[in-house]
């Protein structure tokens, strides 16, 4: 059972969602109105994975992202909003979420997309992804690098885009979870992309 934060300052989505992830075998530690209020929660009852909204009165989700980075490494993070502009995307990516949707992706996409972050999977609503993708583009450098990819790392990488954990890949090509590490260790090197996410948008660009 995963141990769920829910952070928004619409009362009507906490109380809908505490509904929803309740009936699907998961806990609701707290529900928080701002990104303070999240903090004092989990100063009481740590979560495993927290759902933040990023415009909020009082500290934002982009702040609480920040701090849940910092002050609580393990717990991941789910952003769940209505903006998908490129700044808000960007901050939140680049400040460590470990997934994006949007609200209106329905009931059956936010429990999809907590289960695949848990499981080590980052998770981006259709529309960030085409608009990350944008931002990100694909430089000559790295372009370079891709056509350098052996073709064990050119396997790895499709899988990577895929969506598909390190235990995945492992278990797809019959290889241990080290040696995937080592592979994706090399993707990063050779294309200069540090960051699982930011890499799976450029590969698939």
């Amino acid at each position: 059972m995963y141990r769920v934060l829910l952070v928004d300052d619409e009362t009507m989505l906490l109380d809908s969602l505490e509904v929803i992830l309740s009936l699907n075998d998961m806990e609701v530690v707290g529900k928080a109105h701002d990104g303070a209020e999240a903090l004092a929660v989990l100063a009481e009852r740590l979560c495993d994975i927290a759902l933040v909204d990023l415009n909020m009165k009082g500290m934002g989700g982009i702040e609480l992202i920040g701090h849940l980075k910092k002050q609580y490494p393990k717990i991941r993070i789910l952003v769940l909003t209505t903006f998908y502009d490129d700044a808000n995307i960007t901050n939140a990516i680049s400040g460590g979420a470990d997934g994006y949707l949007l609200k209106d992706s329905g009931k059956d996409a936010i429990l999809g997309a907590i289960r695949q972050i848990m499981e080590g999977v980052s998770v981006l609503d259709p529309k960030v992804m085409q608009r990350l993708t944008a931002l990100v583009g694909r430089s000559a450098p790295q372009q370079q690098a891709y056509e350098e990819f052996t073709d064990r790392e050119q396997e790895i990488a499709a899988l990577l885009v895929e969506g598909l954990t390190n235990r995945q890949i492992a278990d797809r090509l019959y290889i241990s979870e080290g040696t995937v590490k080592n592979y994706i260790s090399a993707i990063y090197d050779k294309t200069g992309i540090h960051d699982r996410v930011k890499l799976v948008v450029a590969l698939r660009g």
